[in-house]
């Protein structure tokens, strides 16, 4: 019986190796492009009930998904030490592209924040959202941590430029991502409790200043909604009233698939886009909401643990600010269509239907998957 056991687990532990091999050799993580599978066939299925049974939307929605998995392929197979020497590249690059966003954007609902080309349409500020945890990062990678208050004010104005030209678009939400992405790459490095602490005395200025001279009247109107929608139950109350609704009117289990009125009856606007998850509230109630959570969780758990694994620091920099990056799109969806966050225009990740916001998303998985699997990426910190 002993010997029968050793030749087991002798066997079990070359698949495992070889599975291994195998994931080094194509820098694919089997584990993170299952649990992404997964997420994307829920998503399809919730898409199809929230637009109305529309297969058009959901036959693009599915291509993007395919898009989005084949650039996550292609990138993974570049090295952390060839995104990191491109970096100062990428986001002159970046930035240049977001000026051109408001010499020569093209307006839709308000927002100036697309480009046209011949074949295509895109949205400059959704590759900004992957290259800059990637900038910030080599830089901090190549100095002395903690990193010193002109370090600091120079990863600030990195970080800050983008932010400022996006949020002129207008489009707040995306410029508070990018910001989020790029100051999680700044406390991984290891920030002082002191300067931590004088951040948080300056926020409160900064937030009066932010309010009285930067922020447009719709924003405002977000604020003063979400902290009294009642206050214009039949205008810009509406959209979290009645998302409110459906999720509580989803009880335990739900109404079942296709089954929401909230919904199908068009009561929720944007149901497919930034409110698609009180469609499934409603439809699957606590229980689906919960599923939909757990992977997430699993996908989350994945990242921190490619994080903890990196060989390097600018590996693990990258790695935990895609991480927590993705962590902040889930708690700023769920949290404005609940009512415990203002309405900011983020979409759930992988669920919403979107394509330049997917395939970025993807982009960022592909990177989490060149930092785990390229094992002979060394860097020398100075």
């Amino acid at each position: 019986m002993a010997e029968q056991d050793f030749v087991r687990q002798l066997n079990d532990d070359h698949g495992f190796a070889q599975t291994r091999g195998w994931s080094e050799k194509l820098h694919i993580d089997f584990l993170l492009v299952g649990l992404l599978l997964i997420l994307c066939c829920a998503g399809l299925l919730i898409l199809y009930s929230a637009s109305g049974k529309d297969l058009d939307i959901v036959i693009r929605q599915a291509l993007y998904m395919l898009v989005g998995f084949v650039g996550m392929g292609l990138i993974a197979q570049f090295s952390p030490r060839m995104l990191m020497r491109f970096s100062p590249w990428m986001y002159a690059g970046g930035v240049v592209l977001l000026l051109a966003v408001l010499f020569m954007g093209i307006q839709s609902k308000g927002a100036q924040r697309w480009i046209q080309l011949p074949f295509i349409r895109f949205q400059p500020s959704e590759i900004i959202k992957l290259i800059m945890p990637i900038v910030v990062a080599a830089y901090l990678a190549n100095r002395p941590l903690p990193p010193s208050f002109r370090d600091i004010a120079i990863t600030l104005t990195i970080i800050g430029v983008p932010v400022v030209l996006i949020a002129k678009q207008p489009d707040l939400g995306t410029s508070l991502l990018i910001g989020s992405s790029g100051a999680f790459v700044l406390l991984l490095a290891g920030l002082r409790k002191r300067l931590i602490f004088s951040a948080i005395m300056l926020a409160i200025p900064a937030v009066f200043v932010f309010w009285q001279f930067l922020m447009r009247d719709y924003q405002k109107q977000r604020v003063l909604t979400f902290l009294n929608p009642e206050s214009d139950p039949w205008g810009a109350g509406w959209n979290i009233i009645q998302s409110k609704i459906a999720i509580g009117s989803g009880g335990l289990y739900g109404k079942g698939w296709l089954q929401g009125t909230q919904s199908h009856l068009d009561f929720l606007p944007e149901s497919h886009t930034d409110f698609i998850i009180a469609v499934l509230a409603e439809e699957m109630g606590l229980v689906g909401c919960l599923m939909l959570l757990a992977i997430y969780a699993l996908v989350i758990g994945r990242g921190l643990f490619i994080t903890l694994k990196a060989q390097t620091l600018f590996g693990r920099l990258l790695a935990g600010s895609i991480t927590l990056t993705f962590f902040v799109y889930i708690f700023v969806n769920i949290g404005m269509v609940s009512g415990l966050l203002p309405v900011v225009g983020v979409p759930l990740p992988m669920v919403s239907r979107g394509g330049t916001s997917l395939v970025t998303l993807m982009a960022g998985f592909g990177i989490l998957m060149s930092v785990h699997t390229h094992k002979t990426f060394h860097h020398r910190m100075r």
